[in-house]
């Protein structure tokens, strides 16, 4: 191989590496520059945790269990952490908007609107545990006196707490700390004027009646979950691209069902 080849190839693997470097993951030794002691960062590797990214998705209260790591370093480790893995996703931002602007022109022609000023009024955020996500709402709340906001939607308000608390023994952590994150949605509302619309999940109750009449399935969340929202609907798929909605409780509506169906150019009216 010539000398010209293997300048051209060393050219190529260190571009290789420094987009691999601008794009993630990143090595945790990367917190060693937020501050973070090289002995802590040993820890955390020693724990399982390789990347910044494992760091910023990991809840508090498992990284509180890694032995030599006080409740103030777990503090300043998930600054550091967030911050980091934010600084990656705005790298991807402009690759997201791109791929989510096909579908977004194609519903904003369909009111007459320009599909790059509506992209332009949305702001969107990704919570990657429960702690995160309640503190993605102090963020929401400093951009909203910033600007005005008329529609705030949480997708899903519950799936992080399925996986972040887990069995009897945690339920009434993971029901104390959902509690405090619906009253900080409701004080946003009452605060800001905004519509808040969130979204749950179910789950089946098998029990002796399901011999006969089948699985029945419940909403997550129990009581806090009901009494901390105001109409409530339930989603279900109909016959083919239909979909029907069923208000379960309101203090304005009937209860009612309604068809609809979800096409390319957003939702509509049923076609028969």
């Amino acid at each position: 191989m010539s000398a010209a080849a293997q300048q051209q190839q060393r050219a190529a693997a260190g571009a290789e590496q420094q987009e691999e470097v601008e794009h993630g993951p990143f090595p945790i030794e990367q917190l060693q520059a937020s501050g973070i002691a090289a002995l802590d960062v040993k820890k955390l590797k020693d724990s399982g945790l390789h990347t910044v990214e494992a760091v910023a998705y990991t809840p508090r209260k498992d990284l509180l269990l890694i032995k030599g790591i006080s409740e103030a370093k777990v503090d300043k480790i998930v600054e550091a952490a967030v911050s980091s893995a934010l600084e990656r996703l705005s790298c991807v931002t402009l690759f997201v908007l791109h791929v989510s602007f096909h579908w977004t022109k194609v519903i904003a022609d369909r009111f007459g609107l320009n599909g790059a000023d509506v992209l332009e009024n949305v702001a969107y955020a990704r919570a990657y545990n429960t702690d995160h996500q309640s503190r993605l709402l102090l963020e929401a709340a400093s951009m909203m006196i910033e600007t005005r906001f008329a529609l705030m939607v949480v997708d899903s308000a519950t799936a992080l707490y399925r996986t972040d608390f887990s069995g009897r023994g945690e339920l009434s952590a993971r029901q104390m700390h959902m509690a405090k994150f619906l009253r900080s949605l409701q004080k946003l509302a009452d605060e800001f004027g905004v519509a808040v619309v969130i979204t749950n999940q179910v789950v089946a109750q098998v029990d002796g009646s399901a011999m006969f009449a089948g699985p029945q399935i419940k909403p997550i969340g129990g009581n806090i979950m009901a009494h901390a929202s105001t109409t409530r609907l339930a989603l279900r798929k109909g016959r083919g691209e239909e979909r029907i909605c069923k208000v379960i409780s309101s203090p304005c509506l009937a209860e009612a069902e309604a068809r609809f169906q979800i096409a390319s150019e957003g939702v509509g009216d049923v076609k028969d």
